[in-house]
């Protein structure tokens, strides 16, 4: 199985069309959001990710989320995926991020072993 993306996003919707086919609505795709508050400030950033099974393959695996800080972790999520061979699916992720000061989080995403996908998340100030 692959990781197609990984996004921090607002919202998800799905909705079928003709062909039978699926479609991803995603809304409010970010790499970067202002904070609530001053620091220090805990969040909760929604990530979605999208994996494609091949329909030679399985289609079980684990999906492992780690949230890291100039290369400390700071916090893991770890979940089973099922995918039908020759489908896609998809997971949300959500962690809750401490931030002491304004600075920029990357969720390291994979499947089992295999190779990361990185997505950076940046503090900004409060508007």
């Amino acid at each position: 199985m692959d990781i197609v993306a990984a996004l921090f996003i607002e919202a998800i919707e799905l909705r079928q069309v003709p062909g039978p086919s699926t479609r991803i609505d995603l809304t409010g795709i970010q790499f970067s959001a202002p904070a609530p508050g001053p620091v220090p400030v805990t969040i909760e950033p929604h990530l979605v990710v999208i994996v494609r099974c091949r329909p030679d393959e399985t289609g079980s695996a684990a999906l492992e989320v780690v949230y890291q800080r100039d290369g400390e972790q700071i916090a893991r999520n770890v979940q089973p995926l099922q995918v039908e061979p020759g489908k896609f699916n998809y997971r949300l992720v959500r962690a809750e991020l401490e931030f002491p000061e304004y600075d920029t989080v990357e969720a390291h995403c994979r499947l089992d072993l295999g190779p990361a996908t990185v997505v950076p998340f940046t503090l900004l100030p409060p508007v």
